[in-house]
């Protein structure tokens, strides 16, 4: 029995060897979710629970593996399991608003988006090893380039800031204006889309009765200004959606490259998640 184990283990491990992060099965499968028979949230929760059922199956187009490649390609019977969320068929125009990160709990993998499907990061199985080494792979991933932006996407699906509503609500005006702007063949249009990503710090901190907002809008290292419009003409409209109001006395912020920041700024500032920015591959 020992030499069929591991017999077994090799095979399997063998097949996983070629396995990475993103990679995908395309084609019907099962996605398995446990379920309130009480009060079930979906069509096929309730049927599960009429037939009193506390667990339940959604047919979905596929999976894609979001379990790192480091651990994929250990032995088995060290990390026996792996993480899959399922592929679910998007539109053209969903597609392209997932490949731009405007939706983070998707993601955009691209040997699945050639067949019209995203992963949704809303769901997530974990399944033995043994049962993806069977599966036909697709690559979901083609390069370097890929690779970081799927990284990105579950970062940020998974460890998005939680502003305190009074801020976020205060930021409205803001993420509305980016969002409506950002397409624009217009010189605050470009702007915008040269922006990799706008980082928030609070002083003393978010919790404080009297809160001091810095801004740091840092763009790409190479942008010229945009039609005569210069970065700091860009920086006061954007500040001007959002005066000083409640605890929060002061905003201020300016335009900075990567280089422009310092290491301490960056840690004690999280990402202001305006969709279309911080999902940007460098």
């Amino acid at each position: 029995m020992g030499r069929l184990d591991e017999a077994r283990r090799i095979r399997i491990d063998d097949a996983l060897r070629s396995w990475r992060q993103g990679d995908c099965v395309v084609g019907a499968q099962d996605f398995l979710f446990q379920l309130n028979p009480d009060a079930p949230l979906s069509e096929e929760a309730a049927v599960a629970a009429a037939q009193g059922a506390d667990a339940a199956m959604a047919e979905v187009r596929g999976f894609t593996v979001l379990t790192q490649t480091c651990n994929l390609i250990r032995r088995c019977d060290d990390r026996p399991f792996v993480q899959l969320s399922p592929l679910v068929e998007v539109d053209a125009e969903r597609l392209k608003e997932i490949q731009r990160g405007h939706r983070p709990n998707y993601a955009f993998v691209p040997g699945a988006a050639r067949h019209g499907l995203v992963a949704d990061l809303d769901r997530v199985m974990t399944v033995e090893k043994a049962v993806i080494a069977d599966w036909s792979r697709v690559d979901g991933v083609h390069d370097a380039g890929d690779e970081r932006r799927l990284r990105l996407a579950l970062m940020r699906n998974c460890g998005r800031a939680a502003f305190p509503d009074d801020f976020s609500a205060l930021t409205a005006n803001l993420r509305q204006r980016m969002s409506r702007k950002h397409d624009a063949q217009s010189a605050e249009g470009r702007a915008l889309r040269a922006l990799r990503e706008i980082r928030v710090r609070a002083a003393p901190s978010w919790l404080a009765d009297q809160v001091e907002i810095v801004f740091s809008f840092i763009r790409d290292d190479a942008t010229p200004d945009f039609e005569g419009w210069a970065w700091h003409e860009h920086l006061d409209r954007w500040l001007k959606l959002v005066p000083p109001a409640g605890r929060f006395t002061s905003m201020e912020g300016s335009v900075l490259t990567l280089d422009d920041l310092t290491a301490r700024e960056y840690v004690e500032s999280d990402p202001l998640d305006l969709d279309h920015l911080s999902a940007r591959d460098g």
